[in-house]
């Protein structure tokens, strides 16, 4: 099975490379499936119905979100009628939505695609690694789908790695997601599971991690605020991580995605042959 996972889409400039050129990447590399996030879509933090249906739209199968997850407050409301969306699975109980969810691939493959967000450095929610054992518990790879792909959203590297070990051998690909600067060490690990720590973001990089810069220089260099972030306008690059895997669901190939913008390119060359 050939998966997509697609960086946090940061604001205008984002949404825009990614509705752009996703369907082209589908047929090309003739993608069963592909989870986007989109949890900073709408000007920087949250996303919004309407926008949420353009990435659906364009080609994703599934869109995962983040701490910012209802920064958009209609997204309290329609994330209930729209399974494709996926908040953070270990949110407390009661919160709208859901964390994890099955989804038919276009090979007709079943896809389990689960959200979690880290706790270090991040506000304190339930214990990600005690809530991906429920989830994995309750649907196992091999038995209750065919390919399993976990967005672990955090700020610490070191989680991130630790969370990536904890599940190989159980899951097709972990990816990590927040810190929006793309890491170089996409791999496959021991157990045969997908990983890279930080997938980067789908934005304009000529930015502080997608915000244009003039305010955050303020901040840093003054510590006084003296306006709102704004997501930067430039063109953007596509940032993603692509996977390939065998009969058991695990990983036989993984390559980092960079498209466009002023980042430079890659391409998993293996699936352009």
């Amino acid at each position: 099975m050939r998966l997509l996972f697609v960086g946090d889409i940061v604001g205008r400039s984002g949404r825009t490379a990614l509705i752009h050129r996703l369907p082209a990447l589908r047929a090309r590399w003739r993608l069963d499936f592909v989870v986007v996030n989109g949890e900073n879509a709408a000007g920087g933090f949250g996303i919004t119905e309407t926008i949420c249906e353009e990435v659906l739209a364009a080609g994703a199968d599934a869109i995962t979100l983040g701490n910012h997850a209802f920064d958009q407050r209609e997204a309290l409301v329609f994330i209930e009628r729209q399974p494709r969306l996926i908040r953070p699975a270990n949110y407390p109980s009661g919160t709208p939505g859901r964390g994890a969810n099955v989804f038919e691939a276009a090979n007709g493959a079943r896809v389990l695609v689960i959200n979690l967000l880290g706790r270090v450095f991040m506000d304190a929610l339930d214990d990600p690694f005690q809530r991906i054992e429920q989830e994995l518990g309750a649907c196992p790879l091999g038995i209750g789908c065919d390919a399993a792909i976990v967005d672990f959203h955090a700020e610490a590297t070191s989680e991130k790695q630790a969370f990536g070990h904890f599940v190989d051998g159980r899951v097709s690909l972990t990816v990590g997601t927040h810190t929006h600067i793309p890491t170089a060490d996409a791999r496959v690990l021991s157990h045969g599971s997908g990983y890279i720590t930080e997938v980067g973001m789908t934005g304009d990089y000529d930015s502080v991690i997608g915000m244009d810069k003039e305010e955050p220089l303020r901040r840093f260099t003054r510590r006084i605020p003296s306006a709102r972030f704004e997501p930067a306008g430039g063109e953007a690059t596509l940032c993603g991580v692509v996977v390939e895997t065998g009969p058991d669901g695990l990983a036989r190939r993984i390559a980092p995605v960079r498209i466009g913008g002023g980042l430079a390119p890659s391409e998993p060359h293996f699936w352009n042959d």
